[in-house]
């Protein structure tokens, strides 16, 4: 609920629901999900994300607010996780046919990380907001017991990223990485409305291919939020 650039976002109203409640729905779509777990805050601001995870019926964990690296590793640890799939709440858009795949790739191979949303550009194909992470608790527990910088334990995954020979960014043929769909501010939340007000008809049935055909019909949908520019940490 603390955002810097736009306060309480996730639990904006989009259409009928939070901005959570989508997101929650969009995952469960996913079928090699099997738990969903809020990891917020301890801080009383964040206890109507609680009471939204209760509403809804996913489970919830309590860390550290600056320590995300450490929260991420007590959920994990509590529910006894043996592979996270690291999803922002901040991504309405999310995309649970692309979460599939990049689970499935995971598995596939001995991969410590794979993730669609490289810090580099030359690493991303995918619109930033279907950013998906997926990493080994082994890794995770490793990040955990070894990062000592502040960067790395707020933004949870850097440490790995700097220590293993074991990623893969995970890429499609079509690059769509100048698509932008998360939810950072004001005009990011103009440019999801809209996304939503065309699609959303009570039901989570479009997914990235349909999101690209409506911005050809409507290309002005671009110039809403184009000029944002993503935080660096």
């Amino acid at each position: 609920m603390g955002s810097t650039r736009l306060p309480g976002k996730v639990m904006k109203t989009l259409v009928d629901k939070s901005v959570l409640e989508h997101v929650i729905e969009r995952v469960k779509q996913a079928e090699l999900i099997d738990e969903i777990i809020i990891a917020t805050t301890e801080l009383e601001r964040d206890s109507i994300l609680v009471e939204e995870a209760k509403r809804i019926g996913v489970k919830i964990y309590r860390g550290d607010e600056k320590d995300v690296l450490s929260r991420y590793y007590g959920a994990a640890t509590e529910y006894n996780i043996d592979s996270i799939v690291r999803i922002t709440s901040d991504c309405p858009l999310i995309d649970p046919k692309v979460l599939d795949e990049i689970v499935s790739f995971f598995y596939s191979g001995n991969y410590d990380i794979v993730s669609n949303a490289g810090k580099d550009s030359s690493t991303r194909t995918f619109p930033r907001g279907l950013d998906t992470e997926v990493f080994s608790y082994a890794a995770l527990q490793n990040a955990h017991l070894k990062a000592n910088v502040t960067y790395q334990r707020e933004h949870v995954t850097p440490y790995i990223y700097e220590n293993s020979q074991s990623i893969n960014y995970y890429r499609q043929e079509k690059n769509y990485s100048d698509y932008r769909w998360t939810l950072d501010t004001e005009d990011d939340f103009k440019a999801i409305s809209k996304i939503y007000d065309y699609l959303y008809k009570g039901s989570h049935d479009f997914y990235l291919e349909e999101i690209i055909e409506l911005y050809k019909e409507h290309p002005e949908l671009r110039d809403i939020n184009n000029h944002i520019e993503q935080k660096k940490y």
